[in-house]
């Protein structure tokens, strides 16, 4: 009786041993076996969004609306031992999308739409899936002079809201992402000194030249709004920035990747319809 025991006793911690090395490699590994499309992934948020849910076991395809651009995302990436493969996809265009798009409202939300539309059938011959979409503090707190930026971005948490009602019953899960003030290429624009324009919800509802997302909303900003380009680059601004957050610095694209993995894993089974908040503590409720 007493070997009898030894053995069930080693048997018990044996078996205790594989299930918790199982349960190390899953959370070594917790989207293995998955896909993830990343739009707009070459640089900045998206391209540190797509090496952590590759780092997470995720094959990723990366997009751009430039070749280069894709290529350069991918080679260094498969330097780094990740499963990746690339695409050019310029969410705006017709032959990329449906069809051309031309004004910042058209870009953030119908593209959106019709993004998240062109991959739910493939979702469910899956079984489901998890769409995050990325919007932005600015949907909380609005910018000064951006009226258009802000409403797009705070139509997607209302699309986010929806999307995850309609879209259950298919297994398919559906959050958002609103970072605040990153520090990426985007966010860094030379300092322009000029006075605000008196109506800027008006005045900023003009025709784009691109369609591309942050080409279109950086000739906004140039042609529209220069008293705004300062962001990080100026140190007066920075200061004042910072004095808005709960954590005293501006974020980086990793503080972003980690969350967008989180929510594409079975951690997150239980969630959908929801945003959070990357933002450093900046007031973001409406």
């Amino acid at each position: 009786m007493q070997k009898a025991g030894l053995l069930l006793g080693l048997c018990a911690r044996t078996w205790k041993s594989v299930r918790m090395a199982s349960s190390a490699a899953a959370r070594r590994n917790p989207l293995e076996n998955k896909v993830a499309l990343v739009t707009a992934s070459t640089d900045g948020i998206g391209f540190a969004i797509a090496r952590r849910l590759a780092q997470d076991g995720a094959h990723v395809v990366v997009s751009s609306r430039k070749q280069q651009n894709v290529d350069r995302a991918v080679a260094t990436l498969h330097k780094e031992g990740l499963s990746v493969t690339g695409t050019v996809c310029h969410v705006g265009k017709g032959e990329d999308r449906e069809r051309l798009v031309a004004t910042i409202l058209d870009i953030n939300v119908k593209a959106t739409a019709l993004m998240t539309k062109a991959v739910v059938p493939e979702m469910e011959k899956r079984g489901g899936g998890s769409v995050v979409i990325v919007a932005s503090v600015g949907a909380y707190r609005p910018f000064p002079g951006l009226g258009p930026y802000n409403v797009c971005k705070t139509a997607l948490l209302g699309l986010t809201k929806n999307l995850a009602l309609e879209l259950a019953q298919r297994n398919i899960r559906v959050n958002c992402l609103a970072p605040g003030l990153i520090k990426t290429n985007f966010s860094r624009m030379p300092r322009v000194q000029t006075r605000p324009p008196h109506d800027p919800f008006l005045r900023c509802t003009v025709r784009l030249r691109n369609s591309d997302t942050t080409q279109a909303i950086s000739y906004l900003l140039k042609k529209r709004f220069p008293f705004f380009l300062q962001l990080w680059d100026d140190q007066a601004r920075l200061e004042s920035l910072k004095a808005t957050m709960q954590i005293k610095r501006i974020g980086k694209p990793e503080d972003c990747a980690g969350i967008v993995s989180f929510l594409c894993s079975e951690d997150a089974s239980y969630i959908t319809g929801e945003t959070v908040v990357v933002a450093g503590g900046m007031p973001s409720r409406l």
